[in-house]
């Protein structure tokens, strides 16, 4: 899968370069829940919504489902690193309750792959 790691701000020509497996989840955002689960170690964890997905099955199931409830669009528009995590702000646009919103992805890593992700208002 190709991807930009370059994501770039709304309004600004500034781009974002996310670390590489943050950079393949964007990317993989737009495709499936398999291709997402793949960006994410095996027994990763995912926190939205206040439910927690655990392992790579459980996560593109999460994906999948908020792709057939939710038509969006997500754009990073910042990011910085706290306590380990690299926490990247993106801008939702869509079809669901309260939209658009800025959300805040919390990412941990391991290697080249995800091993959490907690995503909060």
């Amino acid at each position: 899968m190709a991807f930009d790691r370059a994501m770039h701000c709304r309004g600004s020509a500034m781009p974002i370069n996310l670390p590489q497996p943050i950079a393949a989840y964007f990317a993989a955002d737009r495709a499936d829940g398999e291709a997402v689960a793949r960006c994410f170690t095996e027994d990763a964890v995912v926190q939205d919504e206040g439910r927690t997905h655990g392992g790579r099955p459980a996560i593109a199931a999460w994906k999948a489902d908020a792709s057939a409830r939710y038509a969006y669009t997500s754009e990073p528009v910042a990011m910085d690193e706290s306590d380990g995590r690299t926490v990247v702000t993106c801008h939702l646009a869509g079809d669901f309750p309260g939209s658009p919103v800025d959300l805040r992805f919390f990412f941990r890593l391991q290697g080249d792959k995800i091993a959490s992700l907690e995503i909060i208002p």
